[in-house]
């Protein structure tokens, strides 16, 4: 089987799990950015955490940042920890295979563009963290521990699905997380049963108006 069908037969059955676990291949209509508008000072970015601003009610640049880095790492490492726990091909999810876009009725929708495999995650994601840095003075710290909250999201709904016993879950998790800055963003708490992680940042969340903590979140209920 060639690397195109294997992708394309890992992303179909992921596919079936969750919403974010779809991640759709091809070029799209003129309505969507290149992932390399992402890296490449241009206004793509700018305007979307702009328009998430508007969405939010926040001022705060970096709040905006955090919540679009949260989307765009659900939309990817969701099928991307699908593929590791299902032992198939692992999507290329880099910014030069990435197309995406933001509305404020849809949030962050991304796809691939080729059906081609990459594994690693830091090479992916470092890029992208390194602009919207850039962008919006957001701590890198945070950001990373967004990419590890997606992830461990995804785990949780791939054990909770049954697609995978937690312990098969945890074991992908502890490999993929034992590279830096990935290592050190957070940790698995033993829980029977389940796929359970606090990361050791804040997404900020809470400084929304009718903001509250999330479950992974390291600081006290609000």
């Amino acid at each position: 089987m060639s690397e195109f069908a294997r992708v394309l037969a890992t992303l179909r059955q992921a596919r079936g799990i969750s919403p974010f676990f779809v991640l759709d291949v091809g070029r799209p209509d003129s309505t969507w950015a290149s992932g390399e508008a992402l890296l490449d000072g241009g206004p793509a970015l700018g305007d979307a955490l702009d328009a998430i601003g508007v969405r939010y009610r926040t001022a705060e640049r970096r709040v905006a940042a955090s919540l679009f880095f949260l989307s765009y790492t659900a939309r990817l490492l969701c099928p991307v920890v699908a593929a590791h726990v299902l032992g198939g091909a692992v999507p290329d999810v880099r910014p030069a295979n990435v197309w995406w876009r933001y509305s404020p009725e849809s949030g962050v929708q991304v796809r691939l563009a080729d059906p081609v495999t990459r594994p690693g995650v830091v090479e992916a994601m470092a890029p992208v963290v390194d602009a919207i840095r850039r962008e919006s003075g957001v701590a890198a710290g945070l950001l990373w521990g967004n990419a590890v909250s997606s992830a461990a999201g995804g785990l949780r709904t791939l054990a909770r699905s049954g697609t995978a016993s937690a312990e098969e879950c945890l074991a992908v998790g502890a490999a993929l997380f034992a590279e830096p800055p990935l290592r050190g963003a957070g940790e698995f708490v033993p829980f029977p049963g389940e796929v359970v992680f606090r990361r050791r940042s804040c997404c900020l969340y809470y400084r929304l108006d009718g903001g509250g903590t999330c479950g992974d979140c390291p600081l006290p209920a609000r």
